[in-house]
């Protein structure tokens, strides 16, 4: 069984998580590396805490504490505007510090980000299709039913 730890964006603190969530029980997204015939369940739910992240530097520990085989930062660090700009060292920091797997991504990049994002030249120049790479394997319908 696969137990996961999802950090997102403190600007979204209020998010309900909804998509995620639907997203792991569909394997849609970054969570399409989970098996549907595998059990996964969620051992942890945190914000980043805010720029510069301090939240990264512990929440892992609860999350290991708790089971742990891997973390996933949310889609919203990726596509939220602008992206992250941490996100390349919360990953490094996570997989050093407590030697945990970290997925970039939870559920598809809506399609409504997606026009947008391809549009701005940072997205391009900053290596976010490359960083999110699971979640650039969903075609455009799905993308568009998670606008």
């Amino acid at each position: 069984m696969a137990k996961i730890g999802i950090i997102i964006c403190a600007r979204y603190k209020d998010c309900g998580g909804g998509k995620c969530f639907r997203a792991l029980r569909e394997r849609a997204g970054a969570f399409a590396v989970y098996p549907r015939d595998e059990e996964v369940e969620i051992v942890g739910f945190s914000t980043c805490g805010g720029c510069p992240g301090g939240n990264v530097e512990y929440v892992p520990a609860e999350f290991k504490k708790n089971g742990a085989t891997a973390v996933h930062l949310a889609t919203g660090l990726v596509v939220g505007y602008p992206p992250c700009p941490h996100i390349r060292r919360f990953k490094a920091f996570i997989e050093t510090a407590y030697d945990l797997p970290v997925i970039v991504g939870t559920h598809p990049i809506p399609q409504k980000y997606m026009d947008a994002h391809a549009k701005l030249p940072f997205w391009k120049e900053n290596g976010m299709e490359e960083l999110a790479g699971e979640l650039m394997k969903e075609g455009p319908g799905v993308k568009a039913a998670y606008n």
